[in-house]
């Protein structure tokens, strides 16, 4: 197999970036182990770089480093995933008040084209989910606080492990997008209260799905 070509940023990133989508993808699937040296001569580099790829990906939740037994794709348990999803509610209802109360406008209406986008792409899962995450981090990135839009982010890694056990979930597209609908309202209407109460809502039937 030919050697992927990196870009000329520092090369752990680059790698990281490449084993971050692969488990997105499931290309590389929760519980296998990373078997660093076929990885080394797939991608034409040594295994130091590597290996400091994989400690930031250890950093983030999405593998996990055991002992005298390498790297492994972290297995989300139950709890994990009730735990992350209860700190995303907390920290997007939260932003959704917010940004309903604060918001311009301009951004209102930028919220309510992503909206309109979303609702075009109810047909196609993986569309629909890239977009619905679009929505979700420049809502955060409207409420404007650095230090929760970077747990946000990191939160949302680990739950994207999980994340096509709930697309598999009949319905669960359309529940979603008429979520996101009566979270759109709250917030076109400056309904402080609502937008909170309906994103805590989305995050709980998130859940449920995704179990």
């Amino acid at each position: 197999m030919a050697a992927v070509s990196l870009a000329p940023r520092a090369l752990y990133q680059e790698v990281a970036e490449l084993l971050r989508q692969r488990i997105f993808k499931r290309e590389l699937e929760p519980g296998s182990w990373i078997d660093e040296m076929k990885i080394s001569e797939e991608f034409g580099i040594s295994r130091t770089p590597l290996r400091e790829a994989l400690k930031v990906l250890a950093a983030e939740g999405l593998v996990t480093m055991k002992v005298r037994r390498g790297a492994y794709v972290t297995e989300v348990s139950e709890k994990d995933l009730s735990d992350v999803y209860h700190l995303l509610s907390l920290l997007e209802s939260d932003a959704a008040g917010v940004v309903a109360e604060r918001a311009t406008d301009a951004q209102i209406k930028e919220l309510q084209a992503l909206h309109k986008e979303l609702e075009a792409a109810a047909g196609n899962r993986d569309k629909f989910f890239a977009i619905n995450e679009r929505f979700h981090m420049r809502l955060l990135e409207i409420a404007g606080n650095r230090w929760r839009d970077q747990m946000v982010a990191d939160l949302r890694k680990v739950m994207k492990l999980n994340r096509h056990n709930s697309l598999l979930k009949a319905g669960r597209v359309r529940e979603s997008m008429l979520e996101h609908r009566a979270i759109m309202e709250a917030l076109s209407h400056r309904d402080t209260k609502g937008a909170v109460k309906k994103m805590q809502e989305h995050f709980r039937n998130g859940l449920e799905a995704a179990a």
